[in-house]
Parts: C-alpha cells; sequence; structure tokens
C-alpha cells in the first residue's frame, strides 16, 4: 500500500538515538509498502541526504525551514491556544509544500513522527487522511517528568505549567484523530489511555538496534585494563545532564570507595559545561562526539543508564547488549524494554543500590559474563530493528489494507 511519511528532520545519518528509531522503521515499511517521503531540514542541514532516501522511497522532498523566535509571554504566547512547544514547528510554508506534495495523491495512511507535525493534520485538506503518529516520546509524560526532577525558578515554573496545560489539550485533540499512536514501551501505552484518551488505539513498538553494526567483533579494541564505566548519549538533552548529575552527585564517591581505581567515560555529541566539567574529576574522561562509539561500547567493562527521567528512545541499553557490555539502569532508564533484573541486566533505583549493583558487576566476572551472554541472546531474539520492523510493518498491512 501507499504510505505518507511526513517527518520533522532528516533522520540520516541516524546520529541520534530518535533518528535511529525513525530511519530504521522507515527502510522497514520501504520494504513492504511504496512510501512517500516528506521530511523537514533545519537551515539547511542534511540537505545532501535527498539522493540516499530516493534509493528507496518513491516520492521524497526536503523542506528547509528556521525555527521562528520564542514568543513573548504576554501577549503573543499566553493568549495563543497552541502550546509553545508545538507552535514552534508552525510554519505557513511547511503547511503549503506539504499540501501540494500530497496534492492528486491517495494514500492509505500517512506516518507522522511526533505530534509536532500532528498540527498540519488537523484541519484543512488532510484533516480526513488515517494518521498514524509514531512517538519517539510521550510529550506530556515527558514534559511532566522533566517538571518533577529539575528545578526552575519562578517566571520558568509559570513558563512550564502554561505550555503543559494546553500539550494536554492538544494530546487528546491528537489521540481523537489518529488511527494508532506507535509507541516505544507499555509504560507509554499505559500513560496515554490513563491520561490522555482511553479509546485511541495504541501500537508498542519497542527500540532496538541495527545488528549488522552493532557487533562484538566490528571493533577489535579490547577491554580498558581497569574497571571502566561508560555513559553514552547526547549530552545537550536534559535527561542525560540530569542523569550525569545524580550519578556524581550521589553516587561516584560511594562506587570509588568500593572500586577505588574505577574509571568514567562520559560519551556523546555537544557535551554542556556542566558535562565538560566532570572531566576534571579523578578517573572521569569526557570525549564530546565521537566517529564510532562500537570501540567505547567494548572498552567498558558496563554502561551505566541512571536515568531519572524517562519518555527517551532508550536506545543505549539495546547497543550495549548487542556489543556484549551489561547494563546497570535504574527502571526508568530501561523503561518499555521488559528486560529482567539479574538476567539481562541490572536495575537500581537509589544510590545506594545504584552503588551495589554497579560495584558487585565490577568486581565479579561471572556474573558479567552472564549478563553478556543472556543480553545478547535477548537483542537477537526481539530486539532487532529487523524483527521490531516487520512487526509495524505488518501491523498497519493488517489495519490499513483490511
Amino acid at each position: 500500500m501507499r504510505i505518507l511519511v511526513v517527518y520533522p528532520y532528516v533522520p540520516y545519518p541516524p546520529d541520534r538515538g530518535t533518528f535511529q528509531r525513525t530511519y530504521h522503521l522507515l527502510r522497514a515499511l520501504a520494504r513492504d509498502h511504496e512510501i512517500d517521503l516528506f521530511a523537514l531540514c533545519e537551515n539547511g542541514e542534511r540537505e545532501d541526504q535527498k539522493a540516499h532516501f530516493e534509493t528507496f522511497c518513491r516520492r521524497v522532498e526536503f523542506v528547509r525551514f528556521t525555527h521562528p523566535a520564542w514568543p513573548r509571554l504576554f501577549p503573543d504566547r499566553l493568549l495563543h491556544p497552541l502550546p509553545t512547544t508545538v507552535r514552534h514547528w508552525r510554519l505557513p510554508h511547511v503547511a503549503e509544500a506539504l499540501e501540494r506534495f500530497v496534492q492528486g495523491q491517495v494514500y492509505r495512511l500517512a506516518h507522522v513522527c511526533d505530534i509536532v507535525m500532528a498540527q498540519y493534520f488537523l484541519k484543512g485538506p488532510l484533516r480526513t487522511m488515517p494518521l498514524a503518529i509514531d512517538r519517539s516520546r510521550v510529550d506530556l509524560q515527558f514534559q511532566l517528568a522533566q517538571r518533577a526532577a529539575l528545578s526552575h525558578g519562578f517566571r520558568q515554573t509559570l513558563l512550564d505549567w502554561e505550555n503543559l496545560a494546553k500539550l494536554r489539550r492538544y494530546e487528546v485533540k491528537v489521540a481523537r484523530r489518529a488511527a494508532v499512536e506507535v509507541v516505544c514501551g507499555p509504560d507509554d501505552d499505559t500513560f496515554i489511555r490513563g491520561e490522555i484518551c482511553r479509546s485511541v488505539p495504541v501500537l508498542v513498538i519497542t527500540n532496538g538496534v541495527d545488528l549488522d553494526y552493532f557487533r562484538p567483533d566490528s571493533t577489535s579494541v579490547p577491554r580498558d585494563p581497569l574497571p571502566t564505566v561508560l555513559f553514552c548519549g547526547a549530552m545537550d538533552y536534559s535527561p542525560n545532564v540530569d542523569a550525569l548529575r545524580w550519578f556524581f552527585d550521589e553516587i561516584h564517591d560511594g562506587l570509588r570507595q568500593w572500586v577505588p581505581d574505577v574509571r568514567v567515560l562520559i560519551v556523546g555529541k555537544a557535551p554542556v559545561p556542566e558535562v565538560k566539567a566532570y572531566a576534571e574529576r579523578p578517573g572521569v574522561t569526557v570525549t564530546g562526539g565521537v566517529p564510532d562509539v562500537r570501540p567505547y561500547y567494548r572498552r567498558a567493562w558496563l554502561q551505566i543508564v541512571p536515568l531519572r527521567i524517562g519518555g527517551g528512545t532508550r536506545l543505549k541499553i539495546p547497543e550495549s547488549m548487542a556489543m556484549g557490555t551489561p547494563v546497570v539502569s535504574t527502571t526508568i532508564g530501561a523503561q518499555g524494554l521488559e528486560l529482567r533484573h539479574g538476567e539481562d541486566i541490572l536495575l537500581a533505583d537509589t544510590p545506594d543500590s545504584f552503588v551495589q549493583e554497579t560495584a558487585t558487576a565490577l568486581r565479579d566476572d561471572k556474573l558479567r559474563h552472564h549478563l553478556e551472554v543472556v543480553g545478547q541472546k535477548t537483542v537477537q531474539d526481539r530486539l532487532s530493528w529487523k524483527t521490531l520492523g516487520q512487526k509495524l510493518s505488518d501491523s498497519y498491512a493488517h489495519r490499513f489494507t483490511a
């Protein structure tokens, strides 16, 4: 069947977690269906990747855009019905380009990545097209968790709650319009049904890993000789910054008491000043962006995922497991992956338990080997993008061609 795919970015190269999800699911859909791709490229970035998508999509259009300035609180922001985080993506020339792109075409479905692009399907000529929303995160859930975990001043708190009130209404409107919402985990499903719309159909497609790329034999780099833990992710992403803040404020010193020679690798693009400052601590290295993360997975004895804010793509865990590097995570950090504590992952939600689980694994070769073997089997059995993408493709074929 013919599917219109709409993205707020160009997800290639897939060098961010969200890009990996959208790119691999797009490839899976293109194996079974005819795909027309419409994507935005901020300030023309990645515009040169159009030829790559033309190799497996029927039609491709990229539209340049620049985000408008954030509106003033009064009257521009307070008196506008859309949440500002959604309105930031509302551009007349994008709406016009999208309408031109679909003119004269017949689609069984529009697969739209994230609710910021759903606004173009709420009214006008696209308002009746069957709509699937692929949620790399549930925005309302994420912003509520972020609001609870981070401290802000009075003005920012006011702005947060004003946006949340409008976002809740917008989420409900999108859910009522959607034929299905595609989410990353059962926790997202539970939140949508409990907080947004009980009746909207929800399909869980967890996040996965490219098993052809993330293989233990894809690099010859050996394990570091000293006990080494890795934290990997975009270092300008607030949940990751908060995770490192919690680790170094509450966990690191305790871990060093148990494992005095422990080393910490912080790997990821665009580290903010707070993250860069951690390199001043003993045994801590902040790399910034790297051309290939796989050698760092292999160097590390463990990957740590001390996330306190959920709702993201959580791709670092299946990647690490595929590379044979065991993981210690908070429950929130591993939400949606349905992993088992003590079998394919170690879970800890307090500073003391995080210290204990990490220290135990660093000191116990047999435990790490067990986690490595079971973790690799788990990703091979059910967390490969090939398996997950086929599930999405089959579901669409069943729902929209019956």
